[in-house]
Order: C-alpha cells, then sequence, then structure tokens
C-alpha cells in the first residue's frame, strides 16, 4: 500500500464523504495491522518490509462500482497493536482499544479528517472493550493483564475511576442500570495462558465487587474463558449472554429478583455445530434475533429467540472466512459484513471480510482488500449511516 499516496487522498475525499452517502455504497471503517510473516509467505505476498497499522474506510457494498475501494487511510503508530472500534450510543464518537500501548484513543465521526486524540490509560495494560451506560454518559475500558477497568465521563472523556478486580482478566462488560449492576467477563491472559471461567459482579453506583459467578459445570479450573456479555434487548428481568471462548458454548446470566442475584445455565452448546471459539454477538428484530460469530474454523450463526430469549434456536450457520469476529450490519437488515481475523492468532487470521445477504442467509462476496495488501482487519464498523448497533 502506497501510504503517502492514500493519505494525500484521504485529505481530499474526506471533504466529500458526507455528501457521498446518497450514492450506491456502503462504507465500513477496519482498523488493521500487518498480516505475520509466515502467513505472508502462505498468501505468496512480500509485505512492506515493516509492521504497519492503521484504519481504513473501504466501500464494502458488492453492488457497488467502487466495492473493495479505499476511500480514506489514517496510519496509526506501528507499535499501538490498535484491537477494536467502538461507537458511543448516539454514534457521534468512535474509540479505539490498544494492546500495545496504556492508551485509549477516541475521535469526532462529525469532523472531517478525523482527528485522533489520545486518552493516557496508564495502568491498563491492555485495552479490549469500550462499553457505554444505557443513558450514554459513562463508558467502561475493560483492561486485561491488569486486572482492572477504568470508567470514564462520555462527553468530556475525562477518567473518573478505576474499578480493581485482582486476580482477575476482565474483557466484556454490560451494563445494567436498572438492577444497579455492571457484569465483567474474566478471560485470559495476554499469553492466550490461565483462562478463567468468571462473570464478576459489581455493584454500578458504588463500583464494589459483590462477586462471581462460574460460567461452566465443568471442575474448576474449567478454562471456558468467558469473553463477551450482551443483554438481550427489553429483557425483564435482565437475560445477559456471554460467549465461553474456549468452552464453545453460549451461557446466560439471568437476573433473579428474589435472590437478588444471578442465575447461570448453558444456553446452547456449539462444539457439535462446528462452533470452535465463539467470540461477538448481536441482536436484532427487538432482541429475536441472535447473530455469533465463531472463529474456529469461521461461522456466522443465525439463532431464533422468539420462542424463548433464553433458550436460542439454530437457524443456520454459515462459513465465512477463518477468525470470523466482529460483524457491520447494515440498518435496513439487509447485510452483514464478517471481519475475518482473530488477533492474529494461526488458522484463525484469514483478513477478509465476508459480505453475509442476511435475509437470503448466504455469503454472496468476499471483501480482500486488506487481505492482498498484507493486513489483517481487527474489527469492522460501518458508519453511522449505514450502521446497525446490533444491541451493544
Amino acid at each position: 500500500m502506497n501510504r503517502a499516496t492514500i493519505t494525500i487522498a484521504a485529505i481530499l475525499i474526506s471533504a466529500v464523504i458526507a455528501p457521498s452517502i446518497a450514492k450506491s455504497e456502503i462504507l465500513a471503517m477496519m482498523n488493521y495491522e500487518s498480516k505475520p510473516a509466515d502467513s505472508l509467505k502462505a498468501l505468496k505476498l512480500t509485505g512492506t518490509g515493516k509492521r504497519e497499522e492503521g484504519i481504513a474506510i473501504i466501500d464494502v457494498d458488492p453492488n457497488a462500482p467502487s466495492f473493495g475501494k479505499i476511500l480514506m487511510d489514517i496510519p496509526l503508530p506501528p507499535d499501538l497493536v490498535a484491537h477494536h472500534i467502538f461507537y458511543d450510543r448516539e454514534m457521534e464518537k468512535a474509540y479505539v482499544t490498544a494492546l500495545g500501548k496504556p492508551e485509549l484513543h477516541v475521535f469526532n465521526l462529525n469532523e472531517f479528517p478525523y482527528r485522533l486524540k489520545r486518552i493516557d490509560v496508564p495502568k491498563c495494560m491492555m485495552g479490549e472493550d469500550v462499553v457505554f451506560s444505557e443513558d450514554n454518559k459513562t463508558w467502561y475500558l475493560t483492561c486485561m493483564n491488569s486486572a482492572n477497568v477504568y470508567v470514564g465521563d462520555t462527553a468530556t472523556d475525562n477518567i473518573t475511576g478505576i474499578i480493581d478486580i485482582p486476580g482477575t482478566n476482565p474483557h466484556g462488560l454490560v451494563v445494567l442500570s436498572d438492577i444497579d449492576r455492571l457484569l465483567v467477563t474474566s478471560t485470559i491472559t495476554g499469553d492466550l495462558k490461565t483462562p478463567r471461567e468468571e462473570l464478576i459482579v459489581v455493584e454500578a453506583s458504588t463500583h464494589k465487587v459483590l462477586g462471581m459467578l462460574k460460567m461452566s459445570n465443568k471442575e474448576s479450573p474449567s478454562g471456558v474463558a468467558p469473553v463477551e456479555l450482551l443483554r438481550v434487548p427489553g429483557s425483564n428481568p435482565a437475560i445477559v449472554y456471554t460467549t465461553n471462548m474456549f468452552g464453545a458454548a453460549l451461557w446466560t446470566a439471568i437476573w433473579n429478583p428474589a435472590t437478588n442475584n444471578f442465575d447461570v445455565a448453558q444456553a446452547f452448546d456449539l462444539a457439535p455445530v462446528d462452533g470452535g471459539v465463539p467470540l461477538e454477538m448481536y441482536f436484532v428484530n427487538n432482541g429475536k434475533t441472535m447473530y455469533v460469530t465463531t472463529a474456529n474454523p469461521g461461522l456466522l450463526h443465525i439463532f431464533d429467540l422468539s420462542g424463548n430469549p433464553a433458550k436460542p434456536n439454530l437457524i443456520k450457520s454459515m462459513k465465512t472466512g477463518q477468525g470470523a469476529h466482529h460483524v457491520g450490519l447494515t440498518r435496513d437488515g439487509r447485510y452483514g459484513f464478517v471481519q475475518n481475523s482473530f488477533i492474529n492468532l494461526p488458522g484463525m487470521r484469514d483478513g477478509s471480510v465476508s459480505v453475509v445477504d442476511l435475509k437470503a442467509q448466504q455469503v454472496v462476496a468476499s471483501m480482500d482488500t486488506l487481505k492482498n495488501l498484507g493486513f489483517n482487519p481487527n474489527s469492522i464498523v460501518l458508519l453511522p449511516q449505514w450502521n446497525d448497533m446490533g444491541g451493544h
């Protein structure tokens, strides 16, 4: 990739991105990093000879003449190890987490070109997820390897607190303001060793740790590594799903008002359907449909929750690419764009983006632009004009 040329073009293109949204296109934002040398060799690519990172905006509309074209490129420090991109609930700001530096970056989605602002989070060794309160006033940054969660003000991005949770590996988080609770997954350390098995229960108003919930029926340590959390929209009492990354299963934590705690149970065993390494979840249709990605070998699963939101009914599993991870969903419900790469791990770093027709329930195209340039996308979100938050 000729970064200098792309960056200069981005300055010109950024001025016309807003007017261009009326055209036949769907723009996606992806942060990317260089593929490892062995992966480049397998693909018969030479790469640039040096590690690169960036954020690219690419047209992913399979029917557009510009399908797969890079419209903007924002270089990032090559040692940042940018991880994921998260929108606030109003989709006015984007937050970029990092595994390589104790930094969180944020930029205003209404300003062109985008200007990244660094937020120092010195006690956060590996920034994973950024999750927002229902009123969008507060954000939470989970930090693996340092066993804590940063708390910030969405309006100012000032740090307002740190929740220390010794002996854990925080990754996923869900805010349940109606019952004054946070749930946090304890997943794994950055070296992929010592996988945990718990959800941490925190009192939202005081940040007091109240207890742990074991997300496995196996003898401890089960090593199932619960990773992401998401509440079924509108559920009351609250129903929260978690993906057990190394347990190949979906579990639920359901609020029990009588005990003032959660009842946990396995909701679906993904192993029989080849659903290894489950990662992300999304809810659409007012919580009646759930999408789940599994990275090994790479599938997108469609579940029906209309009968019982705590008992998912598998409708279909579609093969995408190795490392199926995040999904960009269109507001009209037509497309899902599956980003196929999971932290550059062997066998889970295809580098493509699978275009899924969600109505027809089939993969209709593959966007290989970054893959062919020797990069892996680490996450994907659609620009706000097209983006469905999918329950996040």
